[in-house]
């Protein structure tokens, strides 16, 4: 789901007009993504870089952001060095980059379609989270929109070493709950994701179509 953000300002979900997204009969554990896939916080992730780059002194596009989503900051900027001819520091553009999302991190909301699978399971099925990002910021979003408490584990970028499009984050989520691999369904938003819930051998659910 993609929005021009305004603080403030995020569209709402009509819960007259949600999809319900179905449980595969097969699925013994449930994994989500986070940006995008469960919180609607990838235009103030957006707005994060985009105000980051500009104190560095260039444009970051939307079509550039969405193409790279999955991947922590630290290992999307080595990636725009070489795109755009630039010589950023990994770590310091990372950390304004998190600062700057945390200063607008209460626009946050659950993307609906998805928190009804949490509330719905919760307690019947172990869920998890697999995200590319930082463990401690997912746990503040999680807080934010309602769901601390929620989840049997967070598989974060702190805790693997091959990141989306690579297996190892779901891999390591499967683990954690019991389930074999082939018996989690994954939901996601971003193609390096889906990529990776594949490589995993995993349910694949691509949640774009429900928003």
């Amino acid at each position: 789901m993609r929005y021009n953000f305004v603080a403030g300002n995020t569209p709402p979900i009509d819960s007259a007009d949600m999809k319900i997204i179905e449980i595969n009969p097969r699925a013994g554990g449930l994994i989500f993504d986070m940006d995008g896939t469960l919180a609607d916080s990838m235009p103030v992730h957006f707005l994060a870089w985009k105000l980051t780059a500009l104190e560095h002194g260039f444009v970051y596009t939307e079509e550039l952001f969405y193409s790279l989503a999955g991947m922590p900051t630290h290992k999307i900027v080595p990636v725009v060095n070489e795109k755009l001819g630039l010589s950023l520091d990994p770590v310091n553009f990372s950390k304004r980059k998190e600062e700057l999302f945390l200063e607008n991190l209460k626009e946050v909301r659950a993307i609906e379609p998805v928190a009804d699978i949490v509330r719905r399971y919760h307690g019947k099925l172990p869920m998890s989270i697999g995200t590319g990002g930082k463990k401690y910021i997912a746990e503040l979003t999680l807080n934010m929109i309602g769901f601390d408490g929620f989840f049997d584990a967070i598989v974060a970028a702190d805790d693997v070493a091959n990141h989306k499009p690579f297996p190892d984050t779901f891999l390591r989520c499967a683990e954690l709950m019991g389930v074999e691999p082939q018996f989690c369904q994954v939901f996601e938003d971003g193609e390096m994701g889906l990529l990776a819930a594949e490589r995993a051998g995993m349910i694949v659910t691509d949640i774009r179509p429900y928003l």
